[in-house]
């Protein structure tokens, strides 16, 4: 028995995609799309994204939001496990990036479901909750710039319902969070996960799943 998560060598995660990952044929193609991409770096791994499918399938989420999309494969991912009248809010700044997942949502069938909105993800966000959004989703994606991590997690916290789930990436930022931080990311990673330890307002588990995922279910 193992009192701590094992790290995984190649041939060991090689094992852990062949006898879990169940892939979207357009998941593994916008996969391929993204590969040799110069920030390829920043999608997520196939296995996260089919741990947030999954924690989306069990708290029976209809609407979500994301922050940061990159080429699209975590919005996939949560968008194939919607309902077919679910709703993905995803915000990004960049038409560059995310116009690489269009013809991917749209090969899945779920495209209807996506509302890409290319804006400051805090200027579409405070207009939500301006507009009467609180409490109006059930799990949101936090996988952007970390100096606004902070604030797009005070957002989300409004924007979710109780029982509603935040997940945030890449809150080990590849170890550094251990060491004293020598970037402004860094920092504000650590203080972000600091104040996520002590905050009442939700259940917390962060889990060395990708570069570090981070689950907050308000209360």
């Amino acid at each position: 028995m193992s009192r701590r998560s094992l790290n995984l060598d190649p041939t060991l995660y090689d094992y852990l995609l062949a006898h879990s990952l169940r892939e979207h044929p357009a998941q593994r193609a916008l996969r391929e799309a993204t590969r040799g991409h110069p920030h390829a770096g920043m999608q997520i791994s196939p296995e996260q994204g089919q741990l947030m499918a999954l924690l989306v399938r069990l708290i029976g989420a209809r609407r979500a939001l994301e922050i940061g999309v990159f080429t699209g494969y975590s919005a996939l991912s949560v968008a194939l496990a919607l309902p077919d009248d679910g709703h993905l809010l995803a915000c990004d700044i960049s038409d560059e990036y995310t116009r690489i997942g269009h013809p991917h949502w749209e090969a899945a069938g779920v495209l209807h479901k996506i509302e890409l909105q290319l804006a400051p993800a805090l200027a579409t966000l405070d207009a939500r909750l301006a507009a009467g959004a609180e409490a109006s989703y059930d799990f949101a994606f936090i996988d952007a710039d970390k100096g606004s991590y902070d604030a797009y997690y005070e957002r989300c916290l409004r924007l979710v319902r109780r029982g509603g789930l935040i997940a945030i990436d890449n809150t080990l930022w590849n170890g550094s969070v251990a060491r004293p931080a020598e970037t402004d990311d860094t920092a504000a990673i650590q203080a972000l996960n600091d104040k996520l330890h002590h905050d009442e307002r939700i259940d917390l588990s962060l889990l060395p799943v990708g570069d570090g995922l981070t689950l907050a279910r308000r209360r």
